[in-house]
């Protein structure tokens, strides 16, 4: 018989197996905690967005608080180097050990495989121009697409669209990756052996159909409780390729499949999820956290529809630019803008509305996640607009704290 899960245990397993419900550490944070949220969350989803903070760092401080955001610096472009850039989850800071898993990505690549046809010509026919890019880097060092606009200029021989394209098919294909980012957030890519440590260049490859289950038993163990669907998006997979592979780790008992009140589709367990009985959380996330980025599964997880609204037009927003849902308890009770108003010092809350049942509790949490955020940015204080349901409630209580 196929057990079948309320949607409240479904919820509970997610939130458990993305580091939620338990205490975030009180100081002394080191990379020791950084590395116990991605043995949780697999990856971080880069984005240069930097309304409130870079991608990236938003994931860590759900889960940990107010901690040094040089320690995530250090671990993906320091030395020594613990993360690096791939295309994982879209771009992505990944532990090294994921680097043998996502080989034949590069192999695909390198032979201009499942790639629009401008980046194909690199692999191509023309190939000598990506070799020229990749002979100067040698050379010289470190650099950025941005240091090509001089030699095109000089020489005629790309438009700047043809040097950033030979650049990117490089980074698919393995041969280049970002050995640092300049204070912009540009990629300063380097020759890949110069960056990832020779221990990991030298770990064996896996059979393309190893590394695709092994990333599939992955984003089980990231998301707890899901459906197919949801595996194949985790490190973009396609159908063909993670069907097969659900099958054999069935199979293996690795996962179980469940039915979850209220899902039209197939769910599976995770052998080794957690079934807490209650999860207690307080967290801000990130358009672009794993717990929320797949817009589907927040709908079926949490009866919200949330949506990204940056490439909106302003007068079709219905929630606002930059929106982060504020997670209370078992619940996204909450959807605000924020903006990191830099020269000001402080964090607006430019809209706040309630899922339409928003308790004074939940109000209270929120105004003081808003407060270690302003903290954590360097921020003086929060200011909130008057938009949304949750804007009145929410300004006093502010007040009161300054």
């Amino acid at each position: 018989m196929t057990e079948t899960l309320s949607l409240a245990a479904g919820r509970r397993i997610a939130l458990a197996a993305q580091g939620f419900g338990r205490a975030r550490p009180s100081g002394g944070l080191d990379q020791g905690h950084l590395r116990r949220v991605l043995d949780r969350t697999q990856l971080l989803q880069i984005d240069s967005v930097n309304v409130v903070a870079r991608a990236h760092y938003l994931p860590l401080f759900a889960r940990l608080g107010a901690y040094p955001r040089a320690l995530l610096d250090a671990a993906a472009w320091g030395k020594p180097r613990r993360l690096f850039e791939y295309w994982g989850h879209e771009a992505s800071l990944l532990p090294l050990e994921l680097h043998p898993l996502l080989r034949w990505r590069m192999a695909r690549a390198e032979r201009g495989e499942g790639m629009w046809r401008r980046m194909r010509a690199f692999a191509g026919e023309r190939r000598p121009e990506a070799e020229a890019v990749l002979a100067r880097i040698a050379a010289e060092g470190p650099l950025a697409a941005s240091d090509f606009v001089a030699q095109e200029k000089r020489s005629g021989w790309w438009e700047w669209s043809d040097a950033k394209t030979a650049l990117e098919w490089l980074f698919w294909a393995g041969k280049i990756t970002t050995a640092a980012r300049r204070p912009s957030f540009e990629r300063l890519y380097d020759l890949t052996e110069r960056v990832i440590p020779a221990k990991i260049l030298a770990l064996p490859t896996p059979s393309q159909e190893d590394a695709e289950r092994a990333l599939i038993e992955r984003s089980a163990r990231a998301l707890g409780i899901a459906t197919a669907g949801d595996f194949r998006d985790y490190f973009r997979l396609k159908p063909e390729q993670a069907k097969p592979r659900i099958a054999e780790l069935v199979e293996a008992g690795t996962l179980i499949p469940v039915q979850v009140e209220r899902w039209s589709q197939q769910a599976y367990l995770h052998a080794e999820a957690r079934r807490p009985r209650k999860v207690g959380a307080s967290a801000l996330l990130a358009p672009f956290d794993p717990l929320v980025w797949a817009r589907s599964r927040t709908e079926r997880l949490f009866g919200l529809r949330y949506r990204i609204e940056i490439y909106t037009p302003a007068e079709k927003r219905v929630h606002g630019y930059y929106v982060l849902p504020f997670l209370h308890g078992e619940r996204l009770a909450a959807l605000v803008d924020l903006k990191a108003d830099r020269q000001a010092g402080l964090l607006r809350v430019q809209a706040a509305h309630g899922d339409g049942g928003a308790a004074a509790d939940a109000c209270e949490t929120l105004a003081a996640e808003l407060r270690l955020m302003a903290e954590w940015l360097g921020l003086g204080g929060v200011e909130v607009a008057e938009r949304g349901d949750l804007a009145a409630p929410l300004r006093p209580m502010l007040r009161r704290a300054s």
